[in-house]
């Protein structure tokens, strides 16, 4: 496990539409073990990585996309009311639940702390809805409207640390944790018979917007998201989720808004098993590879990921071992992606 690279891509501000800082680190990454890295116009950062010169013989070479969003659920400042009080809206799913009581990060002028006031009912134990929840920073309005202005991008305070044993928290591993493995893998990968594609995507959680022409441009063979998968946790049945954290990555077979490819499943599973890697198969909730697998004329798609407890929420677990078998999948999926691509039937 690359402590450094995780600290780095899970402490990183990244709102959807404001993914920058995120970004940054990716390009970074990507530049140091990629043949070409740019950003295209909605901010993806593409990383791409030429096949060997002994697989571009002759024929053009299998193209792969690896696809982990860089984006996070956070607000953004809608309104500064008479007392300084700020107003704001959810980018991406945030519920009330989780955002009272939360300390933010106001990205303005400068970076400016203020937290989220509890909003209490008395007896009423129905939470209020997330428009009625104020931000309060502790300075007059004419101090925060020289700092802040309506537009602005909110994250929470919480950086990602080590909770115990291997297990990590953070506020955002969904899908910083993809976006890690991502990068690490593209580091630690050997020659590929393939073109590798390695996409940081942009405001996956407002609607895969930036998954869609990324697939377009790069118009791969193959895809495979990066991202969380749903994981057993307090308060859920067993039933409701499938994957336990510390026992393997999750392969994807269905999810809300993907189908998996049923022979790319069945090849990353017997993969896993050949080469010893921990593996479980995923119910998900929807990711980037729903964009890639509509894109152009269709593309052989789904999605990998380590278990990630409490999404959408600022204590997200993750266990090291699932980040890391999350990453030999990734590589050895590169390396052989050619096999698999051979054994189908010709279209």
């Amino acid at each position: 496990m690359n402590r450094q690279l995780l600290l780095q891509v899970c402490n990183a501000p990244g709102t959807s539409g404001f993914e920058n800082a995120a970004q940054e680190v990716a390009a970074e990454t990507l530049a140091g073990c990629c043949d070409e890295v740019r950003r295209d116009a909605l901010g993806n950062v593409i990383g791409f990585r030429k096949a060997g010169a002994r697989a571009r013989r002759g024929k053009t070479p299998l193209r792969v996309m690896l696809a982990a969003h860089a984006d996070e659920v956070g607000m953004m400042v809608k309104h500064i009311n008479a007392k300084g009080l700020l107003h704001f809206i959810p980018l991406g799913g945030l519920s009330p639940a989780v955002a009272q009581s939360q300390r933010v990060i106001i990205h303005g002028r400068e970076p400016v702390r203020g937290a989220i006031v509890p909003k209490i009912n008395g007896e009423d134990v129905k939470p209020p809805a997330l428009g009625d929840l104020l931000i309060d920073t502790g300075l007059p309005k004419e101090e925060i409207e020289k700092l802040v202005q309506p537009g602005d991008s909110i994250t929470f305070e919480n950086d990602v640390s080590l909770l115990n044993g291997k297990m990590w928290v953070g506020r955002n591993f969904d899908d910083r944790i993809g976006l890690y493995c991502l990068l690490e893998a593209m580091r630690t990968v050997g020659r590929t018979a393939a073109d590798v594609y390695a996409v940081s995507t942009v405001q996956e959680e407002v609607g895969l917007r930036g998954a869609r022409p990324a697939a377009f441009g790069v118009a791969p063979d193959i895809g495979i998201a990066i991202d969380g998968s749903m994981a057993r946790g307090a308060y859920v049945d067993d039933h409701q989720n499938l994957c336990e954290p510390g026992r393997g990555t999750g392969i994807y077979v269905i999810d809300n808004l993907t189908i998996g490819h049923p022979g790319l499943v069945r090849y990353l599973c017997e993969m896993c098993e050949k080469h010893g890697i921990p593996y479980q198969r995923n119910i998900g909730g929807g990711t980037d590879a729903s964009a890639i697998q509509q894109s152009r004329a269709g593309v052989i798609a789904t999605t990998v990921g380590a278990p990630v407890r409490y999404m959408h929420s600022t204590v997200q677990l993750c266990h090291a071992d699932d980040m890391d078998a999350t990453v030999a999948l990734l590589v050895k999926f590169m390396e052989t992606a050619h096999e698999f691509m051979a054994k189908l039937p010709k279209r």
